[in-house]
């Protein structure tokens, strides 16, 4: 019974992989499938750790960050379900040198990575995905390179609100994002100080782009949000 409710979950959670995968292969991954719950801000690896696990987010909201100078994080990226990461280290045969935490409560997956290599080896469709998996994720950090060096803070502040927005998306009433981010976490993922982050967003509510209550962000007009985020 729990077995068959498991299948059900990773049939339907991970179906981008499971679609792709032969019958033997199906019923490894179930037998070696495992799920953790995670408080909010708790840690799922962390820098300089060795990996061990293939992570997926089946629900809820994961961090990607990185400790710079002085003890400021920097959000790399962020995890939407059902996304798959913490694989990039072990391919490359190094430690993490960034960290994962839970945005809030989530549960996420975990497959040896040591099973999914093995598999790759005998099946070049699940190859192929992690392929694509990693240079659309190169890509998105080329980009997000060019952004974080070359915007101002108004520019970088409507970025991080639009991904924000694409990742995660609204709440029933169609503007208020559907992800709660403290300013400092919001400074953090558009590489700026937190005091900038509170004028920047001060200056956008000034200009009816945004609503701000507390934690609470409503997006007025989205298409001038991504005007200012396009050209910096």
């Amino acid at each position: 019974m729990i077995k068959s409710a498991l299948e059900k979950v990773i049939s339907e959670d991970l179906a981008s992989i499971w679609n792709i995968l032969e019958s033997d292969e199906k019923r490894r991954i179930i037998d070696a499938f495992t799920i953790h719950n995670f408080r909010k801000n708790q840690i799922v690896y962390a820098e300089s750790e060795n990996p061990e696990n293939l992570w997926v987010l089946l629900k809820g909201k994961v961090k990607i960050f990185k400790d710079g100078i002085g003890g400021r994080q920097q959000i790399l990226r962020l995890i939407r379900p059902v996304q798959y990461f913490g694989y990039r280290a072990y391919f490359a045969r190094e430690p993490y040198v960034s960290s994962a935490a839970a945005f809030e409560s989530s549960t996420l997956g975990a497959l040896p990575m040591s099973l999914v290599e093995e598999l790759i080896h005998n099946n070049n469709r699940l190859a192929w995905f992690f392929i694509h998996e990693l240079s659309r994720n190169l890509g998105g950090s080329d980009t997000k390179i060019v952004n974080l060096t070359q915007k101002h803070i108004r520019g970088r502040l409507a970025e991080a609100l639009i991904v924000l927005k694409d990742n995660y998306g609204y709440e029933d009433d169609d503007s208020t994002l559907r992800i709660y981010m403290s300013r400092e976490d919001l400074a953090n993922l558009s590489n700026m100080t937190t005091s900038n982050a509170i004028r920047t967003l001060s200056g956008f509510v000034a200009e009816k782009i945004i609503t701000v209550d507390g934690r609470r962000i409503c997006i007025l007009n989205e298409q001038m949000l991504r005007k200012i985020s396009k050209f910096g």
